[in-house]
């Protein structure tokens, strides 16, 4: 099997490493060309000069920024994979914006997966990524050895637009425990709370999540290296507020986290890791 990879950011770098490690990664490109030519010397790859390189890909798996990206990319690649091949797109977009990139592909006779993934950089590095997957279940197996490269656990949650809804869901989650964490860590610096034994004290209960296990120490110690940025919150939250819009449910936690999120932006936090939230909370 022969895979491409578009979008060798921080989550999509470590990615496509996993797949070379397999033996699976023929082909990656990357907006910043530069980033493409040194990941491909370093995995012993072909940079693309042109999407046409990517013809001999059985899967081409797309980690990109936003909507418009995704559809660019997966109208390039529609001229020149074959039929069969599978286009897998790990980005957050919309779901309508997925089952565009589906209908644009099956005009070709290409096969596509909305295949978000969760976990952060972290995850990625490790290859441990939860991937949520809409589409196709034939078409998903055609890509399984692929995800299977970096992902500790692959669920196939519906037709095309399913991956996407559930990472909007996975967002809302990620949202709110980012409001509770760092409103909580805030509230006990105020107080005066020794968080050598703060931490572990909520870890051990029912407070207990990943957030606080992974961000906490690191935020109190004003570290925001990032993990995931407050920009591509930011962006994800923008996109679950119109689908959350739609469904027509009472969404406060989206409209809090948008609010607090698009503030740390505005302060040029937009790179900082998304527990820089506690910077707001401090008052």
């Amino acid at each position: 099997m022969k895979t491409g990879f578009i979008g060798l950011g921080a989550m999509g770098a470590p990615m496509a490493g996993h797949l070379a490690a397999r033996g699976l990664l023929a082909v990656v490109d990357n907006r910043t060309r530069s980033k493409a030519d040194a990941l491909a010397a370093q995995l012993g790859v072909q940079a693309a000069a042109s999407h046409a390189d990517f013809a001999v890909c059985d899967v081409v798996a797309l980690c990109v920024s936003m909507d418009a990206d995704v559809l660019q990319q997966v109208e390039a690649l529609a001229a020149v994979l074959a039929p069969g091949a599978v286009v897998v797109d790990h980005s957050t977009v919309s779901a309508d914006t997925a089952r565009k990139a589906q209908a644009l592909l099956a005009a070709r006779g290409i096969g596509f997966i909305d295949a978000p993934v969760s976990g952060g950089v972290e995850g990625a590095r490790n290859g441990k990524l939860s991937v949520m997957a809409g589409g196709d279940a034939a078409t998903l197996e055609k890509a399984r050895p692929v995800l299977e490269a970096y992902a500790a656990r692959i669920t196939h949650m519906g037709g095309t637009g399913a991956g996407q809804a559930t990472k909007a869901v996975n967002q809302v989650l990620v949202a709110g425990i980012n409001e509770a964490v760092c409103e909580g860590l805030a509230l006990g610096e105020k107080l005066g709370l020794d968080p050598d034994k703060l931490l572990p004290t909520l870890m051990a209960g029912a407070a207990g999540n990943w957030f606080l296990d992974k961000r906490g120490a690191t935020m109190l110690a004003n570290q925001f290296t990032p993990g995931f940025k407050c920009g591509h919150l930011l962006k994800d939250l923008r996109i679950v507020q119109g689908m959350a819009r739609d469904a027509g449910i009472r969404a406060t936690v989206i409209e809090q986290a948008l609010a607090d999120y698009a503030e740390l932006v505005q302060r040029g936090e937009a790179d900082a890791d998304t527990s820089a939230l506690i910077l707001l909370k401090r008052g």
